[in-house]
């Protein structure tokens, strides 16, 4: 698996043979700028491809799933378009995994508790969910998480396990601040990308082009374009004999702690 530390490893002792090379004989500045260029373009590539691993271990889905089971993972709420998701949700029989940003759930605690209600998940998504979160370091993403965790625990009474980078970034400053809080990072296979295009068509299209066995996909509960897409895409899984359950039996992993 190749890693932000082996990359770095590798690429400090590229540059570090160049300029041994470069007392013996000229080196063309270009060389150091492009393989400077190169090891800031991987790193970039890593960082935000959460399934890559480059900076932290990511559950994207269940390899191993051989029976007709998915994961529906529902970001950024809650909001007034969570209550149509749980509707739709209850009306197909469907579990799903809510990943919470904390200041929605100031907002919202009587959604919160409708979600728990029904026998959904909550996950940990930050406080601000900021577009500046991978700027961070690790002492203030540790305090969004820890902050959003005990809104969370006010309702599942237990402590959250479930962790989604904004955006699905990482850097190695959420690196360090998960190995302070024992966070299990959650990412996902099919990604709907609902939350940069409202077109119905292609956000339904892109998911069911990528539905498979063990999957996990990323939907909003942030919009109505989001709310008609998850109807269509339960009647999909229904008609094609999918049963929708939650990351927790997805992953053979405990969504919180006692």
């Amino acid at each position: 698996m190749i890693t932000h530390k082996n990359i770095s490893i590798f690429f400090i002792f590229l540059l570090l043979l160049l300029v041994l090379l470069n007392l013996y004989t000229a080196i063309n500045w270009l060389w150091f700028f492009g393989l400077i260029l190169i090891w800031l373009g991987i790193n970039a590539f890593g960082s935000a491809r959460i399934s890559s691993n480059y900076h932290v271990k990511a559950f994207c889905h269940n390899p191993s799933e051989t029976e007709k089971k998915i994961a529906l993972t529902f970001d950024d709420g809650p909001t007034v378009f969570t209550l149509e998701v749980l509707w739709l949700l209850k009306k197909y029989n469907a579990k799903a995994t809510f990943f919470c940003i904390g200041k929605n759930v100031e907002a919202h605690p009587e959604i919160i508790e409708k979600i728990i209600f029904e026998g959904h998940l909550l996950g940990n998504h930050s406080y601000n969910h900021s577009k500046f979160f991978d700027f961070y370091t690790a002492k203030k993403i540790t305090k969004e998480i820890q902050k959003t965790d005990k809104l969370l625990e006010k309702f599942t009474l237990k402590k959250i396990n479930f962790f989604r980078p904004p955006y699905g970034v990482t850097t190695p400053s959420v690196r360090r601040a998960l190995q302070l809080t024992g966070h299990n990072v959650i990412g996902w296979n099919i990604r709907s990308m609902d939350g940069g295009t409202k077109n119905q068509n292609l956000i339904l299209n892109r998911i069911i082009k990528r539905v498979s066995p063990g999957g996990i996909v990323l939907l909003h509960d942030t919009g109505s374009h989001s709310v008609l897409v998850l109807e269509q895409f339960l009647q999909f899984l229904k008609h094609n004999n999918y049963k929708v359950v939650s990351v927790e039996e997805l992953l053979k992993l405990k969504a919180y702690e006692d």
